[in-house]
């Protein structure tokens, strides 16, 4: 169990970004999964702002009944919490900030990626800054991180609120996956058997960190392929996986064209596993797979947070040559290698070594592992997975100087 006391406290590090977009426009859109802060962090930079929750069922009526006695109300303008729950407000917050001009005059919030994006580029294209809001990062986590080792960080994910109530991990997750992940598919579309859903669900965690066949998890879970697909996409949707694409060049025809498939969060991909303990994860054999869903997922949230685009590959071609992972810097790579074990061993290198013959790697190259030695090996920078934002940003000052 892990326990943060002020969690008020804990500095999320996309706070200047949201700062920052507050005041060149009028409306700030932050999405991200369910419970991964986004309340909190607004109503903590926004102390001043009206908060309104659209979960609320008599403020969701008012909004879609009568949107500008909703808004008449909010006339300093507001926190829209879940802004998926009435999409009509979008038009007329439009009209309402083209009148008054007045930068951050609303900060909207939505957990469902693509049908938020989707309205807010409609209505507010121009006039809103979009980011996403992930659940905790181990840069956030890092003063509070003593005595955890991967196997207890891989057990209780990320998301604050198991974090911030001691929560028991696997009661928590389990109790996410009913109330949220299945209630938003619901919402999202009509799953007639959510038994066999769970199913695919679990079939997809059993895949972490592998490349996606939609025709073999289809045929596994007893589907058709576009039932597979349109489900894929509600996850992807309700963040709740992630597909990383492959890196593409015109160098070969012979690299992989599949992505691979993630989940947002560990703990939840650990716990529809079955794993319940620490001991559990380390005896699993998809262990790996979830240390590099973890890596992954960090790196993710370092560029996310920042207010980046994520720019995030991986390399792998016919013959098996393979980078877990590789960062774009305009037309540089930056290729990271991700491998769970402590002791560092020579065939670690492999796949790096191999990259190298092909692309030039003007910032180097990187290894993230499960031990706490730092090294460095000819051009190739040795973190522990912990440390992964302090090569990120290492890098980061690296090709800004160019």
């Amino acid at each position: 169990m892990v326990y943060i006391k002020n969690m008020k406290l804990l500095t999320r590090t996309i706070e200047p970004v949201l700062r920052e977009y507050a005041g060149q426009y009028p409306v700030v859109t932050i999405t991200g999964p369910r419970q991964s802060g986004k309340t909190t962090l607004c109503r903590k930079v926004f102390t001043g702002k009206k908060y309104v929750s659209l979960e609320n069922v008599d403020t969701r009526i008012f909004a879609r009944e009568d949107p500008r006695g909703f808004l008449a109300g909010l006339s300093d303008g507001a926190i829209l919490d879940e802004i998926q729950q009435a999409p009509e407000l979008s038009s007329y917050i439009q009209t309402l900030v083209d009148e008054d001009q007045r930068k951050g005059l609303f900060i909207l919030t939505g957990s469902q990626q693509f049908g938020v994006t989707n309205t807010i580029s409609q209505s507010l294209a121009g006039r809103t800054a979009l980011i996403k809001l992930l659940p905790f990062s181990l840069e956030e986590l890092d003063s509070h991180q003593e005595g955890l080792n991967f196997d207890k960080i891989m057990l209780t994910g990320f998301y604050p609120r198991i974090w911030r109530d001691g929560l028991s991990p696997h009661k928590a997750l389990a109790d996410y996956i009913e109330t949220y992940v299945e209630r938003d598919i619901r919402q999202l579309l009509a799953v007639k058997d959510l038994t066999l859903f769970h199913r695919f669900l679990t079939l997809c965690a059993g895949r972490i960190g592998q490349l996606l066949n939609l025709n073999n998890l289809a045929a596994d879970c007893g589907i058709s392929h576009q039932t597979a697909r349109n489900w894929m996409t509600l996850l992807e949707a309700s963040y709740i996986v992630f597909r990383l694409a492959p890196y593409f060049t015109n160098i070969s025809k012979r690299l992989i064209k599949s992505p691979k498939l993630y989940f947002y969060d560990v703990g939840l991909a650990a716990r529809l596993l079955g794993l319940e303990t620490e001991l559990h994860i380390s005896r699993d054999p998809l262990r790996g797979n979830l240390f590099e869903n973890l890596v992954v997922m960090e790196a993710l949230k370092y560029r996310l947070h920042r207010g980046r685009s994520a720019n995030l590959n991986f390399y792998r071609d016919s013959n098996g040559n393979e980078v877990d992972l590789l960062l774009s810097y305009g037309p540089d790579l930056f290729p990271i290698e991700i491998k769970s074990g402590m002791t560092l061993n020579r065939d670690y290198f492999k796949g790096l070594k191999n990259f190298a013959r092909i692309f030039p790697l003007p910032f180097g190259a990187g290894l993230l592992y499960g031990g706490d030695e730092d090294q460095q090996r000819f051009e190739v920078s040795v973190r522990s997975a912990k440390k992964i934002h302090l090569l990120l940003t290492a890098i980061d000052k690296q090709a800004e100087v160019g």
